[in-house]
């Protein structure tokens, strides 16, 4: 603790650094003049009393710089105590204040240096009814009482300050796993923001594409398709603003079911509904033994994987297959044939983060994702651990 150590530590500010100021005045001053008072009663000398008062009133004085400069006001009033024992109460009272703020060895010196001025105290002003030998004992005795006090409220002190240090650690700790949390919890909402939005705009961009290059389509199937590209927006509206109010809630929590396995028939059927090619070669045994997690990312994986399709290979054929057993693993193989021309005809824009987004959901998920693109063909294919 530095020499402003009181006034950082005062509970009131300038007020109660006043208060403390005058508690210190009271309490010595009573000490300082019961022990006047009691030389004064033994019948001391009065040139000898005079200079008793006169220690006693400068130590009084003294005792508030304790506060502030505790080691130097205690040398200070141990050497009036090798004076006067008027001095003896501020003396003992600074090598409290020593033990309580300053490391043990720099009290142990006070200490040393209190029991050595009440030595020569004793010396030339023998006490009276008791030996020199065991008077000096008793001081030493008082100190090291003193010190030791001192001392264990110093450790409790710093014991406490280190508490409440490691309370601030583990709340800091805490607030900051719980914004990782939600860092996370976001990026995975955005992962599925980009799944779901991709999948159901590039439905919307097959169908106002063919609005556009099929004008002379008999006006029922025009209606239709307009029809769907208007319920189409109306959905990813609606799943857009669900994906924001979760982005904004602190504590988000996804009200709508999630997708497994079996609803990647009715993924499929959608798209062939938009004109795709899709063929889907079911051969899982017993799909509602997969687990929920894997579930919802094998549908993410075949999400993923015709949105790409209808972006870069619109109106070629598509083939998913999805196998496993419980107990081995689900395997997902997505194949559609390129382009020959991968400038002819409209491609939705496309970001590139869509596979790499899947990738690290895979992995996560326990599994692992390959895709390559041949010459004349792209293929998908993703594992997925299935516990028996």
């Amino acid at each position: 603790m530095n020499e402003k150590s009181f006034e950082q530590a005062a509970p009131c500010g300038r007020r109660g650094r006043r208060a403390t100021v005058a508690i210190v005045l009271a309490v010595t001053g009573a000490l300082v003049s019961l022990t006047i008072w009691g030389r004064y009663s033994a019948d001391v000398p009065d040139r000898r009393l005079a200079l008793e008062v006169a220690v006693g009133v400068a130590a009084w004085l003294l005792s508030p710089a304790l506060l502030w400069r505790p080691v130097a006001v205690a040398v200070a009033l141990t050497a009036l105590a090798a004076v006067s024992p008027a001095a003896t109460p501020p003396a003992t009272l600074a090598a409290l204040q020593v033990a309580q703020r300053r490391p043990f060895p720099v009290a142990a010196g006070i200490a040393v240096a209190g029991v050595g001025a009440h030595a020569v105290q004793g010396w030339w002003q023998p006490a009276a009814g008791i030996s020199f030998g065991w008077w000096l004992l008793l001081i030493a005795l008082g100190y090291g009482a003193l010190i030791g006090w001192g001392a264990l409220a110093r450790a409790r002190r710093a014991l406490l300050e280190s508490l409440r240090e490691r309370a601030r650690r583990a709340e800091a700790e805490q607030g900051r796993r719980v914004a990782e949390a939600r860092m996370a919890e976001r990026a995975r909402i955005a992962r599925e923001m980009h799944d779901v939005l991709a999948h159901r705009l590039s439905l919307l961009a097959t169908y106002a594409g063919a609005l556009e290059y099929r004008p002379d389509a008999p006006p029922e199937k025009l209606a239709h398709a307009a029809g769907v590209v208007r319920d189409g927006v109306h959905q990813a509206l609606d799943e857009l603003r669900d994906v924001i109010v979760l982005l904004r809630e602190d504590e988000a929590e996804e009200g709508r079911p999630q997708p497994v396995l079996d609803d990647v028939s009715r993924l499929v059927e959608e798209s062939r509904d938009a004109g795709g090619r899709v063929e889907l070669r079911d051969e899982v045994v017993d799909p509602g033994a997969l687990p929920a997690a894997a579930g919802r990312t094998a549908y993410r994986v075949v999400q993923e994987a015709l949105t790409n399709a209808r972006k870069h290979a619109a109106g070629r054929p598509v083939r998913v297959e999805l196998r496993g057993r419980p107990g081995t693993r689900l395997v997902i193989d997505v194949r559609n044939p390129l382009p020959s021309d991968p400038g002819a005809g409209p491609a939705a824009p496309g970001s590139g983060t869509g596979l790499v987004g899947l990738t690290e959901r895979v992995r996560l998920a326990g599994g692992r994702l390959d895709h390559q693109a041949t010459a004349d063909e792209f293929r998908l294919r993703a594992w997925l651990p299935w516990p028996a």
